[in-house]
């Protein structure tokens, strides 16, 4: 019984890992400490994700391409980005809408949101799981290119 209780404390803290600790253990690596991506790999997510925020088509597009991966081309301040993001549909919608918030406050971000910003909650990822039909990751990257930000 201890032993069952210690394994649920230990998930239970694995589950309620703030947006920085999830950032840094799945992020960091291919877009940067602090958010400045990796050149022809990985887009910058600093003062570029405010961008996609700004629009009902990118804000869904930031849950998708956590949930479901992202591959193809994608343009970000004019320069051409072509790295494969795996999908992270394992973390919860809380975890997910944690690392997408940190990522949107991070890095001087915070001071580029819109007036008008609500932080991305855990209901609206739930929502974009529970789709029928699952984008594939090369359509989430279609769909990128489709939304007009720098």
């Amino acid at each position: 019984m201890r032993m069952l209780l210690g394994f649920l404390t230990l998930f239970s803290l694995a589950l309620a890992q703030t947006g920085p600790q999830l950032y840094q253990q799945n992020c960091a690596f291919c877009h940067g400490e602090n958010g400045q991506g990796r050149v022809g790999a990985f887009p910058p997510l600093a003062a570029h994700t405010t961008e996609l925020i700004k629009t009902p088509e990118g804000r869904a597009h930031l849950i998708n391409t956590l949930l479901f991966g992202m591959q193809g081309p994608v343009r970000v301040k004019g320069n051409t980005y072509n790295g494969v993001m795996p999908a992270f549909g394992q973390l919860t919608d809380e975890q997910i809408a944690n690392v997408l918030n940190h990522i949107l406050n991070a890095w001087g971000n915070d001071k580029l949101l819109p007036r008008d910003h609500r932080p991305i909650t855990p209901a609206e990822v739930a929502n974009a799981r529970s789709v029928s039909s699952r984008p594939t990751p090369q359509q989430v990257g279609s769909n990128r290119t489709r939304i007009n930000v720098p």
